[in-house]
């Protein structure tokens, strides 16, 4: 029988242990985790993506801010609010909502961003502290991916792991950390992308599967071998006249052909992406704690 990996329920347990261990910070060292949230531009989603992020501020007890500038903000502004940030003792996190508006460098707001309270995991420092296995901040989504394996009990370790896509995000940081010497990993890995000719020659090598291509449904039953651990983090929408909103949300896998051949799958929704933020959350508190940098 299929095992469905249940991101959402693991997402909420976690959330609960954060919470008390907030409760616990703050009534003993009167510390409360905070978050510093910046919003450029008007783009909808991400909008949506920092209110939910600030409401599960609030729900664990978390301090949060939200800066919104208009889209016209210049690169100074946002670097020296940022500045501001890392010198403000109350907050533990900052994360800046990604697409930015042309005039402003991703990169350099990156690395403006203190490694101390860069939550995201994505400041270089971190990503080197990563690939040599010294203590860091993890991006959140492979983070949430280690996570459920974890809490699932799949043990890695001498495994085939493939993954699909290879971003900054996502795909190289839970490549290298897959084959990191750790008890839930330490298998071997294949990293397939757009130059790859004929990904299904791999796929049906993997005994973990990590699909984050961005392709909607483009692993189908025959790509995979019996038996195999699917972890989609695609997130694709697609257009459904018979669904309410007009569409569905669909990952790179195609769930229904192959949900009987698998030994463990994560949906969409409710797989990876309910982790995300919740290891957003995670690198918060231990932050706070000092957990990775004293």
């Amino acid at each position: 029988m299929t095992m469905i990996i249940d991101g959402k329920a693991i997402a909420k347990e976690i959330r609960k242990e954060l919470k008390e261990k907030t409760e616990i910070l703050f009534n003993e060292q009167g510390i409360r985790p905070g978050l510093a949230l910046m919003i450029v531009g008007e783009d909808p989603a991400s909008k949506v993506y920092v209110n939910m992020k600030a409401k599960a501020c609030e729900e664990l007890g978390y301090y949060s801010i939200i800066e919104k500038m208009s889209a016209d903000t210049e690169e100074a502004v946002v670097l020296a609010k940022i500045a501001e940030w890392n010198g403000n003792p109350q907050i533990h996190g900052i994360l800046v909502q990604m697409p930015l508006p042309k005039q402003i460098n991703p990169d350099k707001v990156i690395e403006a961003i203190s490694p101390l309270k860069d939550v995201d995991g994505f400041h270089p420092s971190n990503v080197g502290r990563m690939i040599i296995g010294l203590p860091g901040f993890i991006p959140c989504t492979p983070a949430g991916i280690i996570e459920m394996l974890k809490r699932y009990n799949i043990n890695a370790s001498g495994k085939h792991t493939v993954v699909l896509g290879r971003s900054n995000i996502v795909g190289k940081p839970i490549a290298n950390l897959m084959f990191q010497k750790r008890k839930e990993t330490n298998s071997i890995v294949t990293v397939c992308h757009t130059a790859t000719k004929d990904f299904t020659q791999y796929t049906l090598q993997a005994d973990i599967l990590i699909a984050a291509a961005g392709v909607p449904e483009m692993i189908k039953a025959k790509d995979i071998k019996s038996g195999a651990v699917i972890i989609d983090v695609g997130t694709n929408r697609v257009e459904d006249p018979s669904a309410p909103k007009g569409y569905r949300l669909t990952g790179d896998v195609d769930f229904e052909s192959v949900k009987h051949k698998v030994s463990a799958i994560s949906p969409v929704p409710g797989g990876v992406g309910p982790m995300t933020i919740t290891m957003l959350l995670d690198n918060t508190y231990k932050s706070a704690v000092k957990e990775y940098y004293d």
